[in-house]
């Protein structure tokens, strides 16, 4: 999902997203809140007068509840480190790392299978979470600390200090796993009132 909270309009369902910290808007349309991404952005939504439930998770946690590895393709602890840049931060990190505009399953499957995850991306940090595959969270040169918080957050845990650069993060300690958090309230605010079986009306054999 990722923070696109800004783009939302009038009268739309908002499930698991967050805030960009860099748009730290003080005023929101009228929102149907299901579920956000952590703490921070509702605090945010509530200040704007917006009514949010105390569900919070990223979307991308429910790969492996959605898909089997074996149809993704991963192979788990096969890999090394796997490095995976924000977008912005491409150039701070070696040829080598994962291109953030590469192939979405191509990328899940290689996080999903490495043995250290180093990252800047914060969804590079999330599939590595979903996976049980320890992450090291380095500092953006762009982004801001709020997603990165409010996802940490929104899993039960505070925020790491990130590590400066990828070869820090080497010898940093990785983030704690993924303990108290369930993926079954995030699941459950799921707007599935959103999709209606499609009647068809009976041809007429006329």
């Amino acid at each position: 999902m990722g923070s696109i909270l800004h783009l939302a309009r009038d009268g739309d369902v908002v499930w698991g997203t967050g805030v960009n910290g860099k748009m730290l808007q003080s005023v929101y349309p009228r929102l149907d809140v299901r579920a956000v991404r952590g703490p921070r952005t509702a605090e945010r939504l509530h200040r704007a007068g917006v009514e949010v439930p105390e569900v919070y998770g990223d979307p991308a946690l429910l790969l492996p509840d959605l898909w089997t590895d074996e149809q993704l393709g991963i192979e788990r602890r096969s890999g090394g480190t796997v490095l995976v840049p924000n977008l912005h931060d491409r150039s701070r990190f070696p040829q080598s790392a994962i291109n953030p505009r590469g192939d979405v399953l191509t990328c899940v499957r290689e996080i999903a299978s490495a043995r250290l995850v180093i990252a800047s991306s914060l969804h590079g940090v999330i599939v590595a979470d979903a996976y049980g595959v320890p992450a090291v969270l380095v500092a953006s040169s762009t982004e801001p600390s709020f997603k990165y918080e409010d996802y940490y957050l929104g899993t039960g845990r505070p925020a790491p200090t990130p590590a400066a650069t990828w070869r820090d993060a080497m010898d940093a300690v990785p983030s704690a796993p993924i303990t108290a958090w369930s993926s079954g309230p995030l699941v459950k605010a799921f707007p599935a009132d959103l999709w209606r079986p499609s009647s068809h009306a009976p041809l007429d054999s006329r």
